[in-house]
């Protein structure tokens, strides 16, 4: 085995170990996103980005080793494979989280569409003739 290949192999083994990181990362990320923990979140996405960083950068110097003429030997095509999977598991998970934010993004816009609604109701009005008229603030009381 040449030392091309044993390099290979370890930049694969090395992205396969990130791709499972980033994995259990964006479980992480589901969760945090259900719980709303914001500060926690913020911290995990600048994780997250280093770690898609290092993924990228693997990325770069197995396609430059590809590049140079290098063959697969059986263990890159199982890691290879292996790297594949996780990938996919990882953009599966990336659209799951997303939907969660957009659900939580969603009862949010509903909470505030509610609260602008029952302030409308307790709001100052405008009669017919375009003059200020109190709302519904009970008898006695104007605004």
């Amino acid at each position: 085995m040449s030392e091309q290949t044993v390099n290979l192999t370890s930049i694969l083994q090395n992205q396969v170990d990130k791709l499972t990181a980033l994995s259990a990362l964006l479980e992480r990320e589901l969760q945090l996103i259900s719980s709303r923990e914001a500060e926690s979140l913020m911290a995990l996405l600048d994780e997250k980005a280093q770690l898609l960083e290092d993924i990228q950068k693997i990325d770069a110097a197995a396609e430059a080793l590809i590049d140079q003429g290098q063959t697969y030997s059986e263990e890159d095509e199982v890691l290879t494979e292996k790297a594949k999977a996780l990938l996919d598991d990882c953009k599966y998970r990336t659209q799951v989280n997303q939907k969660a934010v957009e659900q939580g993004q969603l009862r949010l816009t509903h909470l505030r569409n509610l609260m602008m609604e029952l302030r409308a109701k307790e709001s100052l009005t405008y009669d017919k003739k375009g003059k200020p008229k109190g709302g519904t603030l009970g008898s006695g009381v104007s605004a």
